[in-house]
């Protein structure tokens, strides 16, 4: 039946009006990891036996207002904790490590109903921007299998681009839910740090972590990113504000015409997000994609922003100095496989963030980032006076062959550049496909908004979605 191929929209309808049953669902996304999944690599732990049994529990009920997930199968990042699921960020160190608890988004996706049907491949640790640097084995890329998918959230973006679940859970530090979507022509939603709750994922660099959906359309983004925003008494740093209706607010928006609503934005245009370097296809689609929006009413406006090569020196001394700091409780002694078990992409993040954390360096490299990243702060807000969003290319470039990362320490904060300011900044923005190269591969745009605007940033992906035809483009994995 290939229903392994519908949206959680699709699918939430089709199990309403009892056209197929989760357990059809279920199995059709099981049959489809088992065909593909041995070229793909997305999958770290498949969770067959455990979804099955939820399956049987679940019977003939159907989706409602209590469960609107109810039946709808879903991969989650493997540095979520899943209780009684193995969960090893990938790495060796955790590679027996099987939590006692959920954390919240994976709570909030079971409350919803939702099946976990297994733990995505990552760069070990969430270190890196292609899913080349898992402890375990390297993900491919569905739309060409010599191609990485990007990273960290690469398993989850691949599971979702082949068609292996019906929605996917990944977590952004700087770029790791966009860049992996832009590779793999999905939808990547990165929320604005503490509107989703943290609680439960192994941190990275605590400060910019922020867990978000990996979706087939912006709908479904919408409908993800609602059940699980919102304050968690687990996580001091998730925001009171009350969550908005998100899903309503997009189809509230198609009943009243849809793309109509968009005459007027103003969207800001950096001119320093087209880098030196940028693949000339990239430049293009995001120029093409422009032209959609001029054509719906938009009004385009050039803007300038701090030079991006800035926020990659501010990212790489923060997240080093906190990577030092969060991998020193993982000595063996407590949980997982002791020091020596760590690869070379960690080994080296904790050296530099400790280095730059010491005493006589603290002052010169570490409090002097965080004095720019309160510039990058302020420069976006300059900029948000003049426009209502900005939009650029996600990635300088497409996907890039297995192996290009080997000796490359700095690969991912290259491949990071034009997503790591607002990540600094702690900015909501969503990825979205804007075309393809001759070569068949997908190419991103990304839309980044205010603190805590969301929901523009979802109208205005919605509108370009439905004028374009790039999100129901599928790779030939047969």
């Amino acid at each position: 039946m290939n229903l392994n191929k519908l949206t959680i929209t699709e699918a939430i309808n089709g199990l309403k009006e009892k056209k197929f049953s989760s357990e059809e669902l279920v199995e059709d996304c099981f049959k489809r990891i088992k065909d593909i999944d041995e070229k793909v690599r997305a999958f770290v732990t498949v969770c067959e036996n455990e979804a099955l049994e939820q399956v049987k529990r679940i019977g003939g009920n159907v989706p409602n207002a209590e469960k609107p997930l109810l039946g709808i199968p879903f991969a989650v990042k493997d540095n979520f904790c899943t209780k009684d699921i193995k969960t090893t960020a990938s790495a060796k160190v955790l590679e027996n490590y099987v939590p006692v608890y959920d954390a919240t988004v994976v709570k909030k996706l079971k409350e919803a109903g939702a099946i976990i049907i297994g733990k995505t491949n990552m760069d070990a640790w969430a270190h890196g921007s292609s899913t080349e640097t898992s402890d375990f084995f390297t993900t491919r890329n569905p739309w060409n299998l010599n191609r990485l998918p990007g990273g960290s959230s690469g398993g989850s973006a691949a599971a979702i681009a082949a068609d292996m679940t019906i929605g996917a859970i990944g977590s952004e530090t700087a770029g790791s839910i966009r860049q992996p979507a832009a590779w793999c022509g999905v939808v990547g939603m990165k929320p604005t740090y503490g509107r989703v709750s943290r609680y439960g994922v192994i941190a990275m660099a605590s400060s910019t972590d922020s867990p978000g959906p990996i979706t087939k359309t912006v709908e479904d983004s919408a409908l993800i990113l609602g059940i699980l925003a919102g304050k968690d008494e687990n996580d001091a740093t998730t925001s009171p504000l009350l969550v908005p209706n998100y899903l309503r607010e997009i189809r509230v928006m198609g009943e009243m015409g849809g793309i109509s609503w968009i005459k007027g934005i103003k969207i800001g245009v950096p001119k320093e997000y087209f880098i030196e370097g940028i693949e000339e296809e990239v430049k293009n689609n995001t120029l093409k994609a422009i032209d959609v929006f001029k054509k719906l009413g938009a009004e385009i406006v050039e803007i300038s922003l701090i030079d991006p090569k800035y926020s990659v020196a501010v990212y790489t001394i923060l997240q080093r100095s906190e990577v030092s700091s969060n991998l020193a409780r993982y000595d063996g002694i407590r949980f997982g496989n002791n020091r020596t078990f760590f690869g070379q992409e960690a080994k080296r993040r904790i050296m530099l963030g400790t280095y730059t954390l010491s005493a006589g360096y603290f002052d010169k490299y570490y409090l002097k980032a965080q004095k720019v990243r309160t510039l990058i702060c302020q420069d976006f807000e300059k900029a948000f006076q003049k426009v209502d969003i900005i939009l650029g290319p996600t990635s300088p470039c497409t996907a890039l062959p297995v192996g290009i990362t080997k000796g490359a320490s700095m690969f991912g904060e290259l491949q990071d550049i034009l997503v790591e300011a607002s990540s600094i900044a702690g900015l909501p923005g969503i990825n979205l496909c804007s075309g393809f190269s001759q070569d068949g591969l997908p190419t991103g745009i990304q839309i980044i908004g205010q603190n805590f605007s969301e929901e523009l940033i979802l109208k205005t992906s919605f509108a370009y979605e439905q004028a374009t035809e790039w999100s129901k483009r599928k790779p030939n994995l047969e």
